[in-house]
This record gives C-alpha cells, sequence and structure tokens, in this order.
C-alpha cells in the first residue's frame, strides 16, 4: 500500500469515527430536501421582463423597452448612435414580422441577412441584429439559439450587438432555461451573453470588448 493511500485511509477513518461510524455505509445518504425558496431567487413569472431589464443594466447593456411597432425604428437609433453602418441581420419570424430590416434600411443603414454573409465577411460588419431564443431573468441574460442558417458568431464577432428579447421568452432562472431546453429539444448550440464581453487577465484590469461585443442593446 503506498504511503498517499494510507494516509488517505487514515483520513477516512478519523472522520468515521467522529461522525460515530463504526464503518463504510451500506448506501449513500439520502440529501435533504432543500425548500425552493432558498435555492432559487425568482419564484414566478410575475415581473420577469422588468426583473430581465433590471439585471441586463447591471451588466453593462443598454436597455431600450418599446412597443413592437417601433422596435425597427429604436434599433436604428441605438445602431446610428454606435456609429454603425454596416448590419448582419438575423433571419427570423419575430424581426421579419416587426419590419426590422425594413426600418433599418430606412435609416440609411446598410443591412445584409446573415445566410448572407461568410464567418471572415463578418468581421467587417460593424453591428449584428438578433432575437433571442429566451432571457433569463435571474442573470439579465441573452440565449442566442443558432441554426443551420445563423452560427453563433452572429452575435459574437461585431462590436455590436442588438438584441431583440420578445417578453414572453423570459424565465426565471438557470434551471427554468435547462428545463426549457429540455422541454423543447437541444439546438446545434446556445450561447449566453451576460452583457459586454469582458476580461481581467491582464493585470486584473477589467477590460471590455477584447473578445466579443464591447457594446450590447437589448430591446424588450
Amino acid at each position: 500500500m503506498s504511503e498517499d493511500l494510507r494516509v488517505s485511509e487514515d483520513l477516512v477513518e478519523k472522520v468515521r469515527r467522529a461522525l460515530g461510524r463504526r464503518g463504510p455505509l451500506a448506501a449513500a445518504p439520502v440529501p435533504p430536501e432543500i425548500p425552493e425558496p432558498v435555492v432559487r431567487l425568482v419564484h414566478s413569472d410575475i415581473g420577469l421582463p422588468a426583473l430581465f431589464a433590471g439585471r441586463a443594466v447591471e451588466n453593462q447593456m443598454e436597455v431600450v423597452r418599446c412597443r413592437p411597432e417601433d422596435v425597427g425604428r429604436r434599433a436604428a437609433e441605438c445602431l446610428a448612435a454606435s456609429g454603425s453602418r454596416r448590419i448582419a441581420l438575423a433571419e427570423s419570424r419575430l424581426l421579419e414580422d416587426l419590419g426590422v430590416a425594413g426600418a433599418l434600411a430606412a435609416a440609411g443603414l446598410e443591412v445584409r441577412p446573415a445566410h448572407a454573409v461568410s464567418r471572415d465577411e463578418l468581421y467587417g460588419f460593424d453591428a449584428a441584429v438578433t432575437d433571442v431564443w429566451a432571457a433569463v431573468a435571474e442573470t439579465g441574460s441573452l440565449v442566442v439559439r443558432s441554426s443551420p442558417r445563423r452560427g453563433p458568431a452572429l452575435s459574437l464577432v461585431p462590436p455590436v450587438h442588438v438584441a431583440v428579447v420578445e417578453p414572453r421568452n423570459c424565465v426565471p432562472d438557470l434551471v427554468d432555461l435547462m428545463e426549457k431546453i429540455e422541454r423543447e429539444g437541444v439546438g446545434p448550440a446556445y450561447t449566453l451573453i451576460t452583457g459586454p464581453s469582458k476580461t481581467a487577465d491582464i493585470e486584473m484590469s477589467l477590460v471590455v470588448g477584447v473578445h466579443g461585443p464591447a457594446a450590447a442593446t437589448a430591446s424588450t
């Protein structure tokens, strides 16, 4: 028997004696039930859009709450304010129904659909506009699900990301998000976005936008 193994067994025996046990357990103990309000901070679906908006602002996102008919115009205003001119636009029924492409074009922005932009070309775009599959209220996170026609790079490469959030797609917390994924089926990839990209790897100085968008706007 090696010295390390002997030390480990001695340690386990000391713990066993401290617990008043004479030998190993025959079966693993059943963990105690923990009341859900203790481990989950969001207990209902009430007020999820407002909670998401507050947490997103804490994460340094800009949040614009508006009516559906104003989404395209407000997105164009946010993009113009950021100095963005070339826009890659995700293809989705939501963005189509809201007339986002027409509103951006009417504002004088160059808009190209995501399927017509290669990953290499994406680095030459100023911003991307996407819908989101879900929004996590507790953490203020956007959840973007990729598809064969829209890879994850769309929300990760351009320096500005504008995301359109439907209030009905807000979920309370990450537990609910995992349940939603299990219920609706796993997609090719999920990207959780909690504010602009950040890193503090160099001398513990926080730098924004090193490896992803430096600005994120959520329109709800």
